[in-house]
């Protein structure tokens, strides 16, 4: 049975650097799915943002939220005879952002539109959450060499991972699998792998864990 028979809108999220967009890849390939993508890179304002924060925090946050509402927005007029989708992002997460980087002004501003917003936003049917220490994040980032990302300060790493980590411990809109990324090395173990993808099968609730052990 394929995970997307019993799953057929799967995200996987998490912070910067956990593997979120590989294992969205890898699974686009590996079955007949929809690959829906944040496309980070195309944020002309990202760049920017990392070298001033409070400066570009703002217009970042928009672009990336108007750039997610219009693909949510896509998802939902699909028909029930299409292909099943994994995205490497969804709407709920964009607030993790939008708290960790504006001020209270600018924030009040954002969640008036993402309140809007979020009204079209379809449920997903499971949610895989890449729950990653800050060592292995940092060194993640600075293995794949993006050069805007070179600089991002290891604070604003632990920030962000301790936002993700207190957001799914609420978190119940869909089911949630959560993940314990630190030695599931699935770009390079094809065992790791199909650990992944028997343990996704295997679940039942609505708040699961998985803690590989490859020692």
């Amino acid at each position: 049975m394929s995970i997307f028979k019993k799953f057929p809108y799967i995200v996987i999220e998490g912070p910067i650097g956990c593997g979120k967009t590989t294992l969205a890849k890898i699974l686009a390939d590996k079955f007949p799915v929809d690959y829906l993508s944040e496309k980070a890179e195309s944020n002309p304002f990202l760049p920017r943002f990392y070298q001033d924060v409070k400066r570009y925090a703002l217009p970042t946050q928009l672009f990336f939220l108007f750039q997610r509402a219009s693909q949510i927005a896509d998802l939902s007029q699909r028909d029930m005879f299409a292909k099943p989708i994994v995205a490497d992002f969804f709407l709920e997460k964009d607030p993790i952002f939008a708290r960790l980087n504006l001020d209270d002004e600018e924030y009040a501003l954002y969640h008036q539109i993402y309140l809007h917003l979020q009204l079209k936003a379809p449920k997903p049917d499971l949610v895989i959450y890449l729950q990653t220490p800050v060592d292995a994040l940092m060194d993640r980032i600075e293995a794949r060499n993006v050069n805007y990302e070179l600089d991002i300060p290891r604070e604003y790493v632990e920030r962000l991972a301790n936002a993700y980590s207190e957001f799914f411990h609420s978190y119940d809109t869909s089911p949630v699998l959560i993940v314990n990324n630190e030695k599931l090395n699935i770009l390079n173990s094809q065992d790791a792998l199909d650990l992944l993808l028997t343990r996704i099968l295997q679940i039942k609730g609505q708040r699961e864990f998985f803690n590989p052990n490859f020692d």
